[in-house]
């Protein structure tokens, strides 16, 4: 069984290095979106196999709400020195400012949808053709239908019935003026295979990632992290919890799960034994409505 799995992670590991290498070679100004999550992690591992012993061809750039969680803030700054790569921080909140834009009201006032605009400018402040990130299929049915090179059109926009076929492990990155490439490489990758790959490379994870005492808002059955960035309203259930995260989303729309798990292998086995999705379980903003993803996709969204 654990050769079995061993050899199942270098299959997924190839092909996501070839990916890499694709990207590396058909485009001009790629970048690797990174924000301190257990799937950009996994990017850069990936991306330092593909062009080692030298260094990877392109900047991690994080899209910054400033709702994020401080543990993961301060991992991608540690990480991001320790791999020696160039990181570009945007800020939502700058671009809320300079586009005057509407900030969410609510209890839980999520920037998630105002991401797309800070994105998008730094797309064409940078000239970046693609942007690489850690969407697998198995978080959320609107990224089930993504190829793993995906076309936006020179407004930012997904068309789900405008993809590209991509046989034998072809990769078309072939785009007009104006038009953008997402690029997925660990699109054929699980939660589960995400974790125990991280188990064998032995890849340092932000803290939040195992189980910890917080205290959180208990709202229709989520625990949602007390911060500055929500509202606490009178009646609400304020409790201190053994959690966990299994997402690094923003502190407004990202649930934490009860866990005793302080180790890879303790979260393993929890993923193991589970039969809901990370989003499914802890993304309150994916509840807005059905097709929220797919809607946000395409307006730009990652």
């Amino acid at each position: 069984m654990g050769r079995y799995r061993l050899d199942h992670l270098r299959q997924l590991e190839s092909e996501s290095i070839h990916i890499m290498r694709e990207v590396a070679g058909q485009f001009e100004r790629p970048a690797l979106l990174f924000s301190g999550g257990k799937d950009s992690i996994t990017l850069v591992q990936l991306a330092r196999k593909a062009f080692a012993p030298g260094k990877f061809p392109f900047p991690l750039v994080h899209i910054d709400t400033g709702h994020n969680f401080p543990e993961a803030l301060e991992y991608r700054d540690r990480f991001a020195a320790e791999v020696g790569a160039e990181l570009i921080v945007r800020k939502v909140e700058d671009t809320i400012r300079q586009r005057n834009l509407t900030e969410p009201k609510g209890k839980f006032a999520s920037r998630n949808w105002l991401q797309t605009h800070t994105l998008l400018d730094t797309i064409g402040e940078f000239g970046f053709d693609a942007c690489i990130g850690g969407a697998r299929r198995d978080e959320e049915k609107a990224r089930a239908k993504e190829r793993i090179f995906s076309v936006r059109n020179d407004f930012g926009e997904w068309d789900p019935k405008l993809q590209r076929p991509e046989l034998w492990n072809i990769y078309n990155g072939r785009i007009q003026k104006g038009e953008n490439v997402r690029v997925f490489p660990i699109s054929n990758w699980t939660e589960l295979d995400v974790w125990q790959y991280i188990r064998e490379e032995g890849i340092p994870l932000p803290s939040i990632y195992f189980s910890h005492e917080r205290e959180v808002l208990v709202h229709e059955g989520q625990l949602i992290a007390l911060s500055p960035f929500i509202r606490i309203d009178e009646g609400d259930v304020v409790e201190r919890r053994q959690v966990r995260y299994r997402t690094v989303g923003d502190m407004t729309c990202t649930a934490a799960v009860e866990s005793l798990a302080v180790t890879i292998e303790d979260v393993v086995s929890e993923i193991m034994a589970t039969r809901i999705s990370e989003r499914g379980e802890t993304r309150i903003d994916d509840r807005v409505t059905e097709a929220a993803m797919e809607d946000r996709k395409k307006g730009g969204y990652f």
